[in-house]
């Protein structure tokens, strides 16, 4: 088993704003930066001294700065993978939550509600975005049995490295998303076996 403890960014002002953010790089807002050293400082001490191995994370100016960040704090470097980029959500990017509800409602439910249904207008699918964390995180934990790493997400691609890491059938989102949050997860190799702890 790979313990994986997966860390949420902090916000930017899209987050503020409740504009939908996907791939666009936008840095971590004053508070996000203040939340994300609360929540590194409280990670520190719930491992009580006991270092991750490693800490990898996605790109994106918020993710990158969560990271490093988090790193400072447990001494470590993170270590920037290109493929655990955020979900690409095509043309809702850029536009507020509520503009998109009030234009279409029952889509937006369906997105959020069972995602892998529905596609963002020339956005990512999300079959496309498990299949290629899959590829990523598959070689972390054969790296790591029997290690403690740190990996360091967006929203909504937390979500989803959530769902494969704990073998879930199916994915929910929520347009409240936290940020600066992180949870814990035991994980198997074969990503079949799975037991989860969250703070």
């Amino acid at each position: 088993m790979c313990q994986v403890v997966l860390i949420r960014s902090g916000a930017t002002l899209y987050d503020e704003e409740k504009r939908v953010q996907g791939v666009l790089d936008i840095p971590l807002s004053e508070r996000g930066q203040g939340d994300v050293a609360q929540m590194a400082e409280c990670l520190a001490r719930e491992l009580n001294g006991c270092r991750p191995r490693a800490l990898y994370c996605g790109p994106g100016a918020a993710v990158t700065h969560t990271a490093e960040i988090v790193g400072r704090t447990l001494g470590l470097r993170p270590r920037k993978i290109d493929e655990l980029r955020n979900l690409d959500q095509g043309l809702w990017q850029g536009l507020q939550v509520e503009e998109i509800r009030r234009r279409n409602n029952r889509l937006y439910r369906q997105w959020l509600d069972d995602p892998e249904t529905i596609c963002p207008p020339r956005g990512e699918p999300v079959e496309s975005a498990k299949e290629r964390i899959r590829a990523v995180i598959k070689p972390l934990l054969k790296r790591h049995q029997g290690e403690t790493i740190g990996l360091v997400v967006g929203e909504p691609l937390a979500r989803l490295v959530a769902c494969i890491l704990k073998c879930e059938p199916r994915v929910h989102l929520d347009d409240m998303l936290a940020g600066a949050c992180f949870e814990t997860i035991e994980a198997a190799p074969s990503l079949s076996r799975n037991g989860t702890h969250t703070s």
